[in-house]
């Protein structure tokens, strides 16, 4: 049975949001008046087909300047898009952030995964939902991870129908962009929309305590200033870093401090040496992808850029959902041109002239830093149709997400940017043969394209000695938990587990060591000399991930942070796939009981929970499923988390 066209009507609030993105309707085809010409013949259908890939854009502006979706709005978006009613209602019941139900226009997300809940987030939500009731116009809901690990624990308050506070802050963004609300990222493309229309406020507070919660939730446009993204970088200041050195010494919001402190010599090299001589030198630097796959770059790029089908299109992967992992937010915030300038090198050498930077929800300072820096370049010529006048025009598109872990597997970030659901798609086709809209398509996270401008600068071989022959170059590790400075530090490859932690102050008590995140193994404390390595992981017999890494410390149930991180991957799961689908919701089940009783009780769910395991991860259409037993089968056989 399909979902069709109701009775519900648009408010018009509802109808002024949609079509200050889309435009005003052209026929009644699409929701405008009936005229006598729209009578003998259907106008606009095909066109409005083709902006299919504007229905997440258009229930991000529903959602901000609302709250929610109703049934009269999204027929309006229906027939603004020609999208199926049915295919519409799945994509708005697809994202956690979106809700289909009436709520208050003011919502609190109360984090409650990994490096939270040891911090104390289940104590911390209870106080807020008993002091914000119904009658405090404010709904609470318990999110997965914001990526405020260093933080912990965080909320991210959203409150809709009101012009927002500018999320950056600072002033020298504020007097560049042209004053408080110039730049309005509220309607997720990236392309410069002037005017104060960004219709929601957003407050984050990290460390939050009840007090502050309450406040940040009932007044976001008087909460406090988020902290500096410096204030995560506990190296913050040592030249010596390669991909950190300009966070906390140049202004993000200045494209001119960022020039004067290397900006746009990668760039101009990469025009001197030509797209095949960049690929060359991304190849021979040894780079490999930093969000867990670790494929060597180069390579990608060379298959993309080889493929005669065009256009080509580049896709930056900045979803960074994976609990503990926050280096890309970092980045984003403290360094946004080196990514607009890493996108364009990335670009260039594989001949995309559009790029789509797929950015969390829950990061409004990044979109605000991100669009603020695209808006900037394009204004200074360094995008556009002529970028940095060599004749090769480059664009950069943001679209935002809406919460769903999913998102941050390539192929189901692709069906999200195209206006379905995010889920992922059967491989072969590869993407860089047929990925966004069907066209070869190269796809690298946050971390992965900055590592593009010290290979440039320095060239291959200089980068390739830092590290390991096999692992090259600098890697970024997300450190939180219970360690005395929380942050992202950068270290080469090869450094060990315990030199990074040493870094961070890990306590006397350590009990287990996450790596990876919630996809990720635990290990013992008697293991910190495992290097960090892709392949020196893989020998200890963990992985190395995104480069997370959460202590824990003997006061943290581990049985109850293993029930979490069954609970993130059921929440988590698109259901797409049934060894995925209803195996989570067996190892949750299975994990519960284990909780709730011990010793000889457990051991029958222990052998379901790796009977369970083995099927998720050999049956599983994508990452998520085939790793979703990892954590808790490393916890069974090296910490005996239930013996």
């Amino acid at each position: 049975m399909d979902l069709r066209f109701g009775d519900g009507k648009p408010t018009d609030e509802e109808r002024a949001a949609v079509d200050a993105l889309l435009g005003p309707p052209e026929s009644s085809w699409e929701g405008a008046d009936r005229s006598d010409a729209d009578l003998r013949w259907a106008r606009g259908g095909r066109k409005a087909r083709d902006r299919r890939d504007q229905l997440l854009p258009s229930l991000h502006a529903l959602n901000d300047r609302v709250g929610w979706i109703s049934e009269g709005a999204l027929d309006y978006v229906c027939r603004r898009l020609t999208v199926p009613p049915a295919e519409a209602y799945g994509v708005a019941t697809f994202y956690a952030m979106f809700s289909v139900r009436p709520r208050p226009a003011t919502v609190l997300h109360v984090c409650t995964d990994l490096a939270c809940t040891a911090a104390g987030a289940s104590e911390l939500c209870a106080a807020v939902e008993a002091r914000l009731g119904p009658e405090s116009g404010v709904k609470v809901e318990r999110s997965p991870c914001l990526g405020l690990c260093e933080r912990a624990p965080a909320t991210l308050t959203i409150r809709a129908g009101q012009s927002a506070r500018p999320a950056f802050e600072d002033e020298a963004v504020q007097a560049e962009s042209g004053g408080p609300g110039a730049v309005a990222p509220g309607d997720g493309t990236g392309k410069g929309r002037r005017g104060r229309d960004t219709h929601h406020a957003t407050a984050v507070c990290a460390p939050a305590t009840p007090d502050a919660a309450v406040r940040a939730a009932t007044a976001p446009e008087a909460a406090p200033t988020e902290s500096a993204p410096e204030a995560a970088v506990p190296q913050s200041g040592d030249p010596t870093l390669t991909l950190l050195h300009r966070i906390g010494t140049v202004d993000p919001a200045s494209l001119d401090d960022y020039r004067a402190h290397g900006g746009y010599t990668a760039l101009r090299r990469a025009f001197d040496l030509g797209p095949a001589a960049v690929i060359r030198e991304v190849t021979d630097a040894g780079l490999v992808g930093r969000g867990g796959a670790a494929f060597p770059t180069g390579r990608k790029w060379q298959a993309t850029a080889a493929q005669p089908d065009h256009p080509h299109y580049l896709v930056c992967n900045a979803d960074e959902s994976e609990p503990g992992t926050f280096k890309d937010r970092v980045l984003m915030e403290g360094d946004p041109y080196a990514l607009v300038e890493a996108m364009t090198i990335a670009a260039y050498a594989t001949g995309a002239h559009q790029g789509h930077l797929y950015l969390r929800g829950e990061y409004p300072r990044a979109l605000a830093r991100l669009t603020h820096a695209i808006e900037q370049a394009r204004t200074r010529g360094l995008l556009g149709d002529d970028v940095l006048g060599q004749g090769y025009a480059f664009d950069i598109e943001i679209r935002r997400g809406a919460g769903a872990y999913i998102c941050g597997e390539e192929t189901a970030l692709f069906n999200s940017i195209e206006g379905r659901r995010g889920e992922p798609r059967s491989k072969p086709p590869f993407p860089v043969e047929k990925g966004l809209f069907g066209k070869p398509t190269v796809e690298n996270n946050v971390e992965t394209l900055v590592n593009v401008l010290p290979i440039l600068t320095m060239g291959a071989e200089a980068y390739a000695a830092i590290g390991t022959p096999t692992s090259t170059g600098p890697k970024l590790f997300c450190v939180s938990g219970t360690v005395a400075r929380p942050g992202v530090y950068e270290l080469p490859f090869g450094a060990t587990l315990g030199e990074l932690l040493a870094l961070a102050g890990v306590r006397d008590n350590l009990r287990a060591i996450l790596l990876g995140g919630a996809a990720g193994g635990f290990v013992r404390p008697d293991e910190l000399d495992i290097p960090l390595t892709f392949e020196g992981t893989r020998e200890a017999g963990t992985t190395l991930g995104s480069g997370v890494v959460m202590a824990f410390d003997d006061t943290v149930p581990l049985p109850r942070l293993l029930l979490r991180i069954a609970e993130f991957f059921r929440d988590e799961s698109c259901g797409q796939c049934v060894p995925c689908r209803v195996g989570t919701v067996r190892q949750e089940e299975a994990l519960h009981r284990i909780v709730d009783r011990t010793g000889a009780d457990a051991a029958s769910d222990i052998t379901l929970l790796r009977e369970v395991g083995r099927a998720m991860r050999d049956a599983s259409i994508c990452g998520l499923g085939q790793t979703a037993w990892n954590a808790v089968e490393s916890a069974i056989d090296r910490l005996g988390a239930y013996e």
